[in-house]
């Protein structure tokens, strides 16, 4: 019976998150996820692969019926010399239109805020982009859910210790 060998290649780029905005979760309260694709230019795509990505005070609004993402730095590619885009330009997210009408009705008339959560590669090698809606903790909040993993953290240390 001859031997059969099975190669399986897997690409480590693929569903790879690239980056987590941890403040995010630290500051506001989060509901609602969408998963949105996001419109790039030039080497920017070659530049989060290499994983030059920064979220800091980044932030998601509808205007003239298109969802824009403001304030993420994905640094010029080397490479690309003189073809480079703008760093911080608002990038157009990609979502259903009524999906844009539902997110544009919680933000009006409810006032919640749209922040991006992470950015990942999905499945078949696109950019992928997770917003979320959320609503900005008070200092006593932050101060409870501080406590509350500081909790959870010592529990399950001593967890550990009586295992063993």
């Amino acid at each position: 019976m001859p031997l059969k060998i099975i190669v399986v290649i897997i690409n480590p780029v693929m569903g790879e998150t690239i980056a987590t905005n941890k403040k995010a979760f630290r500051d506001y309260s989060l509901t609602d996820r969408w998963e949105c694709g996001i419109e790039l230019k030039g080497g920017e795509v070659k530049s989060i692969r290499a994983g030059h990505v920064n979220f800091k005070d980044s932030f998601a609004r509808v205007s003239e019926g298109q969802l824009f993402l403001y304030n993420l730095q994905i640094e010029p590619y080397r490479q690309a010399s003189y073809l480079n885009e703008e760093p911080e330009r608002p990038r157009r997210l990609l979502l259903h239109k009524q999906e844009i009408k539902k997110i544009f009705g919680y933000t009006t008339q409810r006032g919640l805020i749209l922040v991006p959560t992470k950015m990942y590669f999905n499945n078949r090698g696109f950019v992928k982009v997770e917003i979320a809606l959320g609503t900005g903790k008070k200092s006593y909040d932050k101060r409870e859910a501080i406590k509350k993993k500081d909790l959870q953290r010592d529990l399950s240390r001593r967890m550990k210790k009586t295992r063993r």
